[in-house]
């Protein structure tokens, strides 16, 4: 199974902490934050990742080459800021499989199995399909309203997501050819939250929601990062 690695952003609201790295290689323990998220899914049966990376991606690429273990490392590599949107449809291009990929956000870890998340995703015949983590009070997060069947009715952007409980977990499936009318926007700025989903669900895709219990971390956030070696610790192989 393959999977992009949304690894791209700036990391602003780590800097202080770690200013000199991408946030993708912020140190938890004495690993990098983006080691403990291949060793999960490795463990889970992804042999192939497609890192979408910007700032400073020599420091990724020169950290972990062609491989790790056993999964072979690809990257798209941003010439400009495209976003988490404008990095997906260039890392997609990159894909080699006929099979659902998985979409991971490089700087969170959300505890989610793969084969539930696949029987899911295969049961409700979704195009795409969302892990969501419960949250109170959320405001920090893109929050998802759901229909009585499970499939995710609208998303809501930060600002307005306190009346949802349900959070984006940062855990995408996707079915291959779910991008291809986007193929040609690769080179334009976008973020996959606030506007791709959203055009998606206004096209009318099946979008379904798959709450999952795990653990979900946020090492943009430096009160989470500074939790995250105790967290991390327990699934690293």
């Amino acid at each position: 199974m393959e999977a992009i690695i949304l690894a791209g952003g700036l990391g602003t609201r780590l800097r202080s902490i770690v200013p000199k790295l991408p946030k993708a290689l912020a140190p938890v323990g004495n690993r990098p934050f983006l080691a403990y998220l291949f060793d999960f899914w490795i463990a889970q049966g992804v042999d192939r990742f497609v890192l979408s990376v910007g700032y400073k991606h020599e420091i990724i690429q020169k950290e972990f080459g062609v491989s790790y273990k056993s999964a072979k490392v690809d990257y798209a590599v941003e010439t400009a800021p495209l976003g988490t949107g404008g990095g997906l449809l260039l890392s997609w291009k990159k894909l080699r499989s006929p099979e659902p990929f998985l979409i991971l956000n490089g700087d969170t870890f959300f505890n989610v199995n793969r084969a539930d998340i696949l029987d899911h995703h295969s049961t409700c015949e979704a195009d795409m399909t969302l892990s969501l983590v419960e949250v109170s009070g959320n405001s920090r997060y893109s929050g998802a309203l759901l229909d009585e069947r499970g499939f995710i009715r609208s998303l809501k952007k930060r600002s307005e997501a306190s009346e949802s409980n349900w959070a984006n977990g940062g855990v995408y499936l996707m079915e291959p050819n779910l991008l291809s009318e986007y193929e040609n926007h690769h080179l334009e700025k976008c973020s996959l939250e606030d506007e791709l989903l959203p055009d998606l669900l206004k096209k009318e895709k099946r979008v379904a929601g798959f709450i999952s219990q795990g653990n979900f971390i946020d090492i943009g956030l430096p009160e989470d990062y500074r939790r995250a070696e105790e967290i991390l610790s327990q699934h690293h192989n």
